[in-house]
Formats: C-alpha cells, sequence, structure tokens
C-alpha cells in the first residue's frame, strides 16, 4: 500500500470512532478516586506542560489557588515555593484523561464528571462548572468568594448530582447533543439548550432521591434551570472522551486534541505522540461593556477539544443565538461552518444542523486538508481579562504554523 492510502485508511476509521463514539456519563467523583496517576500533592492545569517558571499570568495565579484551595499550602508564598520546589507538582490535564476549561485547575478533592465513552471503552474527566460569578478559579482568581464557591461544588452540589446520576443508571450525551444543535446550541460558547435537557433527564432521579435531601435537590434543580452554562463540562467531558478513542491509530493525520496554555497553542495528532505547538492566535472579540482589547490575557485552554469533534466552531451555523454574544452575523456563521467541510473527513451521522438542510456537522479535522487549503479551524471561545474575570467572548482560528509542523513531523515519522 502506498502511503496516501494507509493514511486514508487511517483517517477513515478515525472518522468511524469519532462519528461511533457514544458518551455516558456514569459518575461524579473526588479527583482523587477516579482520575488515573492523580495523586494530594498534584494540581492539573490546561495545555501542553510547561515548567513552574514559565507560567505567567492567570494561569500562574489559578495554580497557586488550586494549591490554596487544596490545603497544600497555608498562602501564596508557600504555594509558589513548594511549586517552584516540586513539592507541589504540576500536571498536564489532557496526560490524566481530563479536559481543562481555561486555566484547567483540578486538584485531589475536585469533583469530576465520569465519562465513559461506550462504543470504544475509554473514560474521560470534566470538573464541575464554577457557576456565574465572573471571578472563577479557572479565569485565575482565588480569594474567599472564590473559595466559598468551591467548597459549596464539593459539599452540596456534587454528592447530590452523583447520587441522581448513579440512581439514573447514566446519562447518555450525544442525544442531548443531538437535540441541542437543533436548538440553537453548538456546545461550545452555548450550551442553553443542552442544560435544560440535561437536567430533564436527570429530574425522575433528582425527585427519587430521600426525602432528607429535599433542600439540596431544590438548590440543585435551581442551579440546573438557571444556568444556562452548565452543560459545558459535560461537552467538553463527552468530547474528550470521543477523541481519545483516535489516539494512537498508526497513519491517521486526524487531530485528537487541541489546547493552549499561557504561552503557545498546542494539537496532538492521532497518529503522533506528544503536543505540536505554535503561536497564541489572534482574537476576533466581542468584549463586555467597559473592557477593552488592552485587557486580553491567555491563561490556558481546552474547551476547543468541542472542535475537534465538529462541534463548537465547526457547528456555529446551528447556533444562530450566539450572534448577540460574541458578535459577528448569522450569515458568518453559516460561511464559517461551510469552510470547516473543506479540511475535515467526513459528516457526522448524528449531530445535525437545521440551517444546512441538515447536514451533519463537518467532523474529523485533518492537518494535511488544513495546510493545503490554507483554512484552519474556527474555535468559538471566551475572553479572559489580566484581573481574572472573563471579559468577552469571540471567535478565532487555530494559528496554521501548528499544522504544518505537525505536517512536517508527520513526513519525517511515516516518510
Amino acid at each position: 500500500m502506498t502511503r496516501r492510502s494507509l493514511r486514508d485508511d487511517a483517517n477513515q476509521e478515525a472518522y468511524r470512532r469519532l462519528a461511533g463514539a457514544r458518551p455516558v456519563l456514569r459518575d461524579i467523583r473526588p479527583a482523587i478516586e477516579v482520575v488515573p496517576r492523580m495523586t494530594r500533592d498534584l494540581v492539573l492545569t490546561s495545555g501542553p506542560l510547561l515548567r513552574w517558571s514559565d507560567y505567567e499570568g492567570g494561569q500562574r495565579r489559578a495554580l497557586i489557588g488550586g494549591a490554596l484551595f487544596e490545603g497544600l499550602a497555608a498562602d501564596a508564598a508557600e504555594a509558589e515555593a513548594k511549586l517552584a520546589s516540586g513539592a507541589i507538582r504540576i500536571g498536564a490535564c489532557q496526560d490524566h484523561d481530563c479536559i481543562g476549561s481555561v486555566a484547567g485547575i483540578y486538584t485531589a478533592s475536585m469533583p469530576v464528571f465520569v465519562i465513559e465513552n461506550e462504543a470504544f471503552g475509554n473514560r474521560a474527566f470534566s470538573n464541575m462548572y464554577e457557576g456565574q460569578a465572573r471571578k472563577r478559579l479557572n479565569y485565575g482568581s482565588y480569594d474567599d468568594e472564590v473559595k466559598e464557591r468551591l467548597d459549596y461544588i464539593n459539599a452540596a452540589v456534587a454528592p447530590v448530582l452523583g447520587e441522581a446520576v448513579r440512581a439514573s443508571g447514566g446519562i447518555e450525551l450525544a442525544p442531548i447533543i443531538k437535540r441541542a444543535l437543533h436548538m440553537g446550541d453548538e456546545l461550545h460558547s452555548r450550551n442553553t439548550a443542552a442544560s435544560l435537557l440535561f437536567a430533564v433527564a436527570l429530574f425522575p432521579a433528582l425527585l427519587d432521591l430521600p426525602p432528607a435531601l429535599r433542600n439540596e435537590v431544590k438548590r440543585v434543580t435551581a442551579l440546573l434551570v438557571e444556568d444556562n452554562y452548565f452543560f459545558l463540562r459535560l461537552s467538553m467531558g463527552a468530547a474528550k472522551a470521543s477523541a481519545a478513542a483516535i489516539a494512537g491509530i498508526p497513519h491517521a493525520s486526524v487531530l485528537s486534541t487541541m489546547g493552549l496554555n499561557c504561552r503557545s497553542f498546542g494539537i496532538q495528532v492521532a497518529g503522533l505522540d506528544g503536543w505540536i505547538e505554535g503561536p497564541l492566535p489572534d482574537p476576533e472579540a466581542k468584549l463586555f461593556e467597559g473592557h477593552g482589547k488592552d485587557e486580553i490575557a491567555w491563561l490556558g485552554g481546552e474547551s476547543i477539544v468541542t472542535e475537534t469533534v465538529g462541534l463548537g466552531g465547526l457547528a456555529q451555523a446551528a447556533a444562530f443565538p450566539l450572534f448577540s454574544y460574541q458578535g459577528g452575523e448569522p450569515l458568518d456563521m453559516i460561511a464559517r461552518t461551510e469552510q470547516m467541510y473543506a479540511i475535515t473527513i467526513g459528516e457526522h451521522p448524528d449531530y445535525r444542523i437545521p440551517v444546512l438542510k441538515y447536514r451533519g456537522t463537518p467532523t474529523a479535522i485533518d492537518i494535511f486538508r488544513v495546510v493545503e487549503s490554507g483554512i484552519t479551524p474556527f474555535l468559538d471561545i471566551g475572553i479572559a481579562g489580566k484581573g481574572g474575570v472573563q471579559i468577552g467572548a469571540g471567535v478565532v482560528q487555530a494559528p496554521l504554523p501548528c499544522f504544518e509542523a505537525a505536517v512536517a513531523r508527520y513526513n519525517d515519522h511515516y516518510g
């Protein structure tokens, strides 16, 4: 067989696995109980792993905040000293089958969604959304208010949700994603419909919980129906569980993940090992009132794993309500999605876009098609500010140098 035919066959297998994934929410447990190789002295963060001295800005502050929340240090100065010495270790989320939103902080006690890809038997983990407050740990903020909210998630929200999920026998996520695409979500920057659909799926199990938990169930129910971004961490976990099934396919040139740290943008390719890094992208952003472009800061992020499986920026045409949130024009959103078919292997058989006459979302990004066409994936993102808050939302295109470097590495490896 020629190298091209080997690559084509491998890419078809990668597409088959992405299209056939069956992500199911099985449980909610503390990270230390379920995340592979998680230890009490470990803090996980987003993107390609850096040395402690190379972390800066909000991602550095988030790592310190994670150490303080976990009780690994008494104050910020002690946390910095221990992070510098290695007494507190830093890990990359995706090296532990986790997926990180913005700075992506995971510590041992934090509850995580346990998502199983039933079609291929692999698991992924996603931590819980911190709520609607603008100051959040994953945006690089940590103070008494942030700690109180994280403590509430640990002590009240996660145990009740975990009981309900286990009682339900598991919640299939792909049918929720499928319906949400028909209701204005693209499952990255907009999860309004998916969050409500998830709540509906979980209500029977919540209502069957013991009467002694009634007050907790009321608070959790209110959180589920009021917070339009609750499902984001589930769409990320579902995408990670789906995409992880293609890692290690020899000769495949399909992306298996994307992510950022505070210094670089990185991609991983199914048929290659390790991260391939390039420059940070330039955002096309709509900033919240009172904020300016000089405040934009990069502090990591792996929610763009949703784009890896054909959602998010690749499915913008399904989510016209994003127009009021991240700017642009509806016709631009259609055009972006249509461009993505040129760089993907196929169309998703279940995730479909009504305005495109129910065409499947473009799925399985091929590095060779990206480089040959010069078209890189569109990514929907939240915009972080230097002050540790979200200051807007927008669209970026993945930087082309990453893909050019990936093609060069592929040719070196398989040539």
